[in-house]
């Protein structure tokens, strides 16, 4: 692709691309575990994050660049990305038109529940950017229109496709297996965390509530859900930050009201989550 983009040009503009006033992101109709979003971005996009979600999309317009898995990706019009759990990336314009892409965010543990027949870990996509007809495919309808809720059915078909996917995407093979045993105690995991998010939970209580080991459990959860426990907490009170802010709340009142111990506490942890501040965020969101 070369002669498309000039790189050393490209480059440039890369590092001299600061936050634009017209930078947006539309967030559609959500269902649990499955997030949908559109944005624009004129040139800085995002920092370097993780989240403990897979993001798979596409790109519609301009080039899409970003440092992941220690190189520069860049994702042209047409071409399906794939950034796996807990792996840190960020985001530029790669030329002066900016970029504007789609994206489904999808709980990794939906994805073993896809799979559960096969009892593996997350499949793991090594080409970030590709032109992989069936993860487009996969993906396509549910990012066709972003003002149309997703229906149950058509949730779990979306998933059933995704996961097989990236099954077939993955170059590595499966990998190994995962007993019903351990199957049932990270589910455990899950709920628990699940149901303390405003409060701390500690290695004991889930172990007890789980029957489990804290290092089996910390081990098995990454391979199963791609990122530790605490990481999942935290990212769940992330969540619940984020609807109190699009409901209007203030970012202090939001911080607290999520299990943040201040909104200081919340920020720098958004920060690491997302790749902006909870502040811009905000403003580039785009009100229903």
């Amino acid at each position: 692709m070369s002669d498309i983009v000039n790189e050393s040009a490209s480059a440039r503009l890369e590092r001299s691309c600061g936050p634009s006033n017209r930078d947006w992101i539309r967030i559609a109709p959500s269902r649990p575990g499955v997030e949908r979003a559109e944005a624009f971005f004129a040139g800085h996009g995002f920092d370097p994050h993780r989240h403990d979600t897979y993001a798979i999309g596409f790109t519609l317009d301009g080039v899409q660049a970003f440092r992941y898995r220690g190189a520069v990706q860049r994702s042209f019009p047409g071409r399906v990305f794939v950034l796996h759990p807990d792996e840190t990336h960020d985001g530029r314009a790669g030329t002066e038109i900016g970029f504007r892409y789609r994206s489904l965010y999808v709980d990794p543990g939906l994805i073993r529940d896809a799979l559960a027949d096969v009892r593996r870990p997350l499949p793991f996509v090594r080409d970030a950017v590709s032109d992989d007809r069936r993860l487009l495919a996969a993906i396509r309808s549910a990012l066709e229109d972003l003002d149309r809720p997703l229906e149950d059915l058509e949730t779990v078909q979306l998933l059933a496709d995704l996961a097989d996917a990236l099954t077939a995407a993955e170059s590595t093979g499966a990998g190994g297996t995962l007993s019903t045993r351990h199957g049932i105690a990270i589910d455990r995991a899950r709920a628990f965390l699940d149901a303390h998010v405003r409060g701390g939970v500690t290695a004991e209580a889930l172990e007890v509530a789980t029957g489990l080991g804290r290092y089996a459990l910390a081990r098995h959860i990454r391979a199963c859900l791609g990122t530790s426990p605490h990481r999942y907490l935290v990212l769940r009170r992330l969540d619940r930050t984020r609807a109190l802010i699009r409901r209007g709340a203030t970012l202090a009142d939001a911080a607290l009201d999520s299990g943040f111990s201040d909104q200081s506490h919340m920020t720098r942890h958004f920060k690491k989550a997302h790749g902006l501040a909870p502040g811009r965020w905000a403003a580039a969101v785009l009100r229903d």
